[in-house]
C-alpha cells in the first residue's frame, strides 16, 4: 500500500530561472525576496524538512541533518502560468507558450462573445482584478455589462456583481468564452470573478472558477487514475487539469480549508495519490503585493504541514512544491518566472540534496517510479534518494 501526496504552494518561488529577464522577471525570487522585506520567515516545520538548505532564506535556518530531501526546480515550459506549472509538475512540458493578449482581445472575439452572452462587455483591458471592480463596477451595475479583463497571463477573466448576474450566469459566460478560445486564442483559462458589495466597497467572492484548456496528453493524474490509484484532488487541481483524471475533488480557494481535507482524505484512504492546491499566496497575497499577507499564509502553512506530516505512514511520500513565483515584492503584480523548491519527505528517510532539477516534470517521474507506473514521456526521477 503506497500513498503520494503533492503539496502545491501556489506562487511561492525560490529564484529567477536563467531566462527571467525575458519575462520582466529578472531579480525575482519570492521566498527570499519576502523573507529579506520581512525582516526574517518563522517556518519551524519547512526549515526542519530542508527549506533553509536550498537558498539563504533570512529566518529560515541552514539545518545540519534535515529530515527531508530538498531542491529546487526548473521549468521547460514557456511562460509562467499555473495551468503549465501544474501540468508539467504533472509530466507534461509545452512546446510553446499560452497565448497572451497585452492590448486585449481582438475585436472579432469580444464581438462574437457579445453576441452569443446577449450583453455587450466593458473593460477589455490588462488590469488587477480588484483595481478594474473599482474602475468599473459602478457602470457594470449601471449598465449590467460583464466585465471582461486579462493579466500578463494567458487568461480571459470576467467579473460580474452578484446582484446583477447570478454565479450560474457567470459560470455559463465563461463556458461560452471557453468554447471560443482555443487555437490561437486558446488562452490556458478562462476564469470566473464574481465579486459583491457596494459602490466603493466591491470585495471578490470565494466562488472564482478556472476552465482550463485540456492537457495534451495523459497526466500523471490520468496515467494513475488507469492504473487503479485512487486520485483525490484538492484545491482549484480540478480546474487546472479540465476536471480530468481524478475520482474525488474537494474544490476550496482557502488554504487552511485545503489542509483539512488533506488531513480528512489521508483519514479515509492509505492507497492514493493526493493532490493539493494552496491558491492564497498568489490569488490574494501575490497578486496583490501583500507582504505581510504572504508571510501570514506561510507561519499558517507550515503549522498546516506539520499536522500532515504528523500523519504519515511508512510508505508514504509527501511532496512540497509551487507552481511558479508571485514575488510580491517587486512592483509587477503578476506570476514571476521562478524555479520552485522540491521537498520530499518520507518517515525515517536520509535528508539529502537533490540539487537543481531540469524540469519540473521529474515529480511526476518519480511518484510514478514509486507506484510502479509506466506513461510519463519527460523528466528523470530522483526515487533513489526518497527511499534511502
Amino acid at each position: 500500500m503506497k500513498r503520494a501526496i503533492i503539496l502545491i504552494m501556489d506562487g511561492v518561488g525560490i529564484g529567477a530561472l536563467p531566462d527571467a529577464a525575458e519575462y520582466g522577471d529578472e531579480g525575482s525570487n519570492t521566498l527570499v525576496n519576502l523573507a529579506r522585506s520581512c525582516g526574517g520567515l518563522n517556518l519551524p516545520m519547512l526549515e526542519k524538512l530542508g527549506l533553509g538548505n536550498i537558498t539563504e532564506i533570512q529566518g529560515v535556518e541552514h539545518v545540519e541533518k534535515p529530515i527531508a530531501c530538498y531542491g529546487k526546480m526548473a521549468e521547460q515550459s514557456p511562460g509562467k502560468d499555473s495551468t503549465s506549472g501544474h501540468w508539467e509538475l504533472c509530466g507534461v512540458i509545452l512546446e510553446k507558450p499560452f497565448p497572451t493578449f497585452p492590448n486585449g482581445f481582438p475585436d472579432e472575439i469580444i464581438s462574437e462573445f457579445e453576441s452569443k452572452i446577449g450583453h455587450r462587455i466593458l473593460g477589455n483591458m490588462p488590469a488587477s482584478g480588484t483595481e478594474i471592480i473599482k474602475r468599473l463596477g459602478k457602470t457594470h451595475i449601471q449598465e449590467k455589462k460583464p466585465i471582461v479583463y486579462t493579466s500578463a497571463d494567458s487568461v480571459f477573466q470576467i467579473a460580474c456583481h452578484t446582484d446583477i448576474f447570478s454565479i450560474e450566469e457567470l459560470y455559463s459566460f465563461c463556458r461560452t468564452a471557453r468554447a471560443m478560445l482555443q487555437g490561437r486564442y486558446g488562452v490556458a483559462r478562462v476564469i470566473a470573478r464574481p465579486f459583491a458589495g457596494e459602490v466603493d466597497d466591491f470585495y471578490r467572492t470565494k466562488d472564482r472558477r478556472d476552465f482550463s484548456l485540456a492537457p495534451p496528453e495523459p497526466t500523471l493524474l490520468d496515467i494513475a487514475q488507469k492504473n487503479g490509484i485512487k486520485v483525490t484532488a484538492i484545491g482549484k487541481v480540478d480546474d487546472l487539469f479540465s476536471h480530468r483524471g481524478f475520482d474525488k475533488t474537494y474544490h476550496s480557494v482557502n488554504d487552511l480549508e485545503c489542509v483539512d481535507y488533506v488531513l480528512d482524505v489521508m483519514d479515509e484512504t492509505s492507497d492514493a495519490l493526493i493532490v493539493a492546491n494552496f491558491v492564497q499566496f498568489d490569488m490574494d497575497w501575490g497578486h496583490r503585493n501583500d507582504t505581510e499577507g504572504f508571510r501570514n499564509g506561510l507561519i499558517e502553512m507550515d503549522e498546516g504541514i506539520g499536522r500532515i506530516i504528523a500523519k504519515v505512514h511508512e510508505n508514504d511520500l509527501v511532496f512540497i512544491t509551487a507552481d511558479h513565483g508571485n514575488d510580491p515584492t517587486t512592483p509587477s503584480t503578476d506570476h514571476s518566472r521562478e524555479h520552485v523548491p522540491i521537498i520530499a519527505y518520507r518517515e525515517k528517510m536520509i535528508g539529502q540534496d537533490l540539487g537543481i532539477r531540469q524540469t519540473f516534470a521529474d515529480l511526476a517521474k518519480t511518484i510514478a517510479s514509486y507506484f510502479g507506473i509506466q506513461g510519463i514521456k519527460h523528466g528523470e526521477d530522483f526515487l533513489e534518494y526518497c527511499i534511502a
